[in-house]
């Protein structure tokens, strides 16, 4: 008994004693796994929609790749794109099944079952990356996802992370709420690139194999829907290997989905993948490219405005423009071959040259070209529209003899001193490049023989300001004006044809436009034009042409080579001498640049040649080839006229004629200077403080080459002006002396006086210009 009891006891004591706690440690792991899986879930999703929040918006027109903008000549006749090719968009009810299905097996084989976004892709992209399979994060995107990267996103590696992937998922679930997947499908398939400059399934078919899309097999629809993924290395032309391969994965997929049976699958694997493949679209696409080398400076222009405009380029939109496509490959022509004329070849720069031709009626931009010799370049420098080099002489008419007219009612036979002269309120000498001066001289003869001191003279008389204001009524855009623009100013060719053309047009300043209309691609059109404004009085203008004619015809002119028998024209040249520093380096008859402007009552020609580098090896001109401008101005010109009306100008009822010395002089009426009157200012009467009358040279007219070579001396005299100008032709401020009535604008007397008061004051203001105008002159 006692041992039981003792054995009782101790079984009762052990059930006594408490038990030890158990034990809830994975209970605990577990939980905390959950919540940190809770947590990480929240966090993703808060900063999902984070980046949800900052997503950009899209239109329907960044989805619908309707191509680039098509461009159109003056008498609506197709030319080329602003692409590197034609976009061929195809609706969804003319795209195969066949290669929609190819897609889909290829791309995203639940396409038709998600909204947008793939969970289940998304999760098995995820475990691919953590397995270091090539799924990668690009894996869990469907197809819409991937529109939405064409249409919003970059393509490249940079842009493939978290925040575009989360917002590429975030548009991609609205868009399929606003879209169909037909729709989707259909501008994915126009949308993707396919290899040498070619968006759009569609486009591919025509460029590889010259079909639609719906006249193609299986095998050929394989392929292209295999191509989005590496169009260089699966183009068939050039790839065949990889393309094959491409091809029979794209097969194998539509097998997998069952879109096609086993035997298809089989049969279209054997097809060689250059079978139906032709040149033609290849073809194409060479002479795309020629139309577009030889357009290449309008079309720049043409698209930059279209971006100003606000267009996008690649809704498909049909832009009308101003360009007469023959005259546009004559120009080509003539800087481009030496059938109309023979360039010089240094051997260590390019000649080069930009022309700019406008309709001298409306200010249409005509033709137009940047450089010869340019190469395979798309959107290339345009010197056309470049405003770094100076328009020298051509600017005398603008700025000094037509302002002269407009405000002081000079007449053609106003008497100038060329002497020894200084510019107002310095102690800079003007000079010509002969160094010589030819005394007293006629406006008329000063401005045939392009000679610079009577130039600067007449700027002084007019005053800087109003000078000014002409030459911007006429498009030149100068912010400030100093007495060496008088001579060269930073300006384009664009800006000379444009100025030239209201000379042309009687006083009616067009600015010079490339577009005319836009048809967008939801038939929305929108016009546009060039308002012409009076810029001038017309007997200003007829008086400046009757002027500039002697330059061309006058055996003392300085553009005897531009002449065309038979042809009414007027025009101005333009060279410019190197400055100081550059005496020492180039030949004594070197010159940076060389212009030819001139017109018709059809049509306004600038020209400017020179190198592009002129203070390097090889990069200046001189006599041996600065005639080229004018040699370019002729052939263009000659052409232009063969298709137009040849008419002189008619003289208007505000100007008279008078005889002096023989020759028919012109002035405004009710403005008949005396003598004493047209002789005021010249050498034997002026005191100007800023003129020192010399000796003047005993010869009555200027040599073959007479003082042509202006103060521009390129970086010198217009340099402040260069920096002033734009190449943005601006509509001109308005002035307030020159009034649309020819009647109102013929001003009394009073306004000379006026005149001479505001010269008078700027000619005491000190002024030191920027060029060293003892090394700048103007010749030929």
């Amino acid at each position: 008994m006692a041992g039981n009891n003792e054995q009782n006891s101790r079984v009762a004591r052990r059930k006594s004693q408490p038990k030890p706690p158990k034990k809830h440690w994975f209970r605990r792991i577990i939980l905390s796994l959950a919540a940190l899986f809770v947590i990480g879930v929240l966090a993703g999703l808060a900063l999902f929609f984070y980046y949800a929040q900052t997503a950009p918006t899209v239109k329907q027109s960044d989805l619908v790749n309707t191509g680039t903008a098509k461009i159109y000549d003056q008498n609506d006749k197709y030319l080329t794109s602003l692409g590197t090719n034609d976009h061929e968009y195809v609706k969804s009810s003319n795209i195969p099944s066949t290669l929609k299905n190819a897609v889909v097996s290829i791309e995203d084989r639940r396409f038709y079952k998600h909204k947008g976004v793939d969970y289940y892709r998304i999760l098995g992209a995820a475990v691919g990356n953590l397995k270091g399979s090539s799924l990668g994060m690009q894996g869990g995107s469907t197809l819409t996802m991937q529109l939405v990267k064409l249409a919003v996103f970059s393509t490249s590696t940079s842009d493939r992370n978290l925040k575009v992937k989360a917002q590429e998922a975030w548009i991609a679930l609205n868009l399929e709420k606003h879209y169909s997947k037909s729709q989707i499908l259909e501008f994915y398939i126009n949308k993707v690139y396919m290899g040498n400059g070619i968006y759009g399934m569609g486009t591919a078919a025509k460029y590889y194999y010259g079909k639609s899309l719906k006249d193609l097999s299986l095998s050929q629809l394989a392929l292209l829907a295999g191509m989005p993924q590496s169009p260089t290395y699966y183009d068939p032309t050039t790839y065949p290997s990889y393309a094959t391969s491409r091809r029979n994965l794209v097969l194998e997929a539509m097998y997998d989905n069952k879109v096609i049976s086993k035997s298809q699958e089989t049969a279209a694997e054997k097809v060689s993948v250059k079978t139906g493949l032709t040149s033609s679209g290849r073809s194409s696409l060479a002479k795309h490219e020629k139309t577009n080398k030889i357009l290449d400076a309008y079309l720049n222009e043409v698209r930059q405005d279209l971006l100003k405009k606000g267009y996008n380029l690649t809704d498909g939109e049909k832009v009308y423009t101003n360009i007469d496509m023959d005259a546009q490959k004559r120009l080509y022509d003539i800087a481009n071959t030496s059938q109309y004329v023979n360039y010089p070849n240094n051997g260590k720069q390019t000649f080069q040259l930009g022309v700019s031709v406008v309709d001298s009626y409306t200010g249409k931009v005509s033709a137009m070209i940047g450089g010869r010799k340019t190469g395979n370049v798309t959107y290339g420098t345009n010197r056309a529209v470049w405003t770094s080099r100076s328009n020298a002489s051509t600017m005398k008419p603008i700025l000094d003899y037509g302002p002269a007219i407009e405000y002081l009612n000079w007449p053609t036979y106003k008497s100038l001193s060329d002497t020894k002269y200084k510019y107002p309120g310095t102690n800079i000498s003007v000079h010509d490049f002969d160094n010589n001066y030819l005394g007293n001289m006629t406006m008329r003869e000063a401005l045939v023989q392009s000679r610079n001191i009577p130039a600067i003279r007449a700027l002084q008389a007019v005053g800087k300001s109003r000078a000014k204001t002409f030459a911007n009524n006429l498009g030149m855009n100068l912010k400030t004006v100093n007495y060496a623009n008088g001579i060269g100013a930073g300006v384009s060719t664009l800006q000379v044809a444009g100025a030239y053309a209201a000379f042309a047009n009687g006083g009616v300043y067009h600015k010079p436009y490339y577009i005319r209309k836009v048809t967008t691609s939801d038939g929305v059109t929108t016009s546009y034009t060039s308002t012409g404004k009076r810029a001038m009085k017309k007997s200003t203008a007829y008086m400046i042409t009757d002027m500039l004619k002697g330059v061309i015809n006058s055996s003392t002119g300085t553009a005897t080579t531009a002449k065309i028998s038979g042809v009414y024209q007027a025009g101005k040249t333009g060279t410019d001498n190197y400055a100081s520093q550059y005496k020492n380096k180039v030949p004594s008859d070197a010159v940076v640049d060389s212009w030819m402007a001139g017109y018709t009552k059809n049509y306004s020609v600038a020209v400017w040649t020179g190198y592009d580098k002129s203070t390097e090896a090889g990069g200046y001109l001189d006599t041996s080839n600065e005639k080229i401008s004018q040699q370019i101005y002729r052939a263009m010109m000659n052409y232009l006229q063969q298709y137009s009306p040849n008419s002189d100008w008619t003289k208007p009822s505000s100007v008279g004629t008078t005889k002096k010395n023989g020759i028919e002089e012109l002035y405004v009426v009710g403005h008949l200077f005396s003598s004493s009157e047209a002789s005021s200012g010249t050498a034997s009467s002026a005191s100007s403080s800023s003129t020192t009358t010399g000796s003047s040279s005993t010869s009555t007219e200027a040599s073959s080459r007479s003082s042509e070579s202006s103060s521009s001396s390129s970086e010198a005299a217009s340099s402040s002006s260069s920096a002033e100008s734009s190449s943005s032709e601006s509509s001109s401020e308005s002035s307030a002396e020159s009034s649309s009535s020819e009647s109102s604008s013929e001003s009394s007397s009073s306004s000379e006086a006026s005149s001479s008061s505001e010269a008078s004051s700027e000619a005491t203001s000190s002024e030191t210009p920027t060029a060293d105008t003892n090394n700048t002159t103007e010749g030929q």
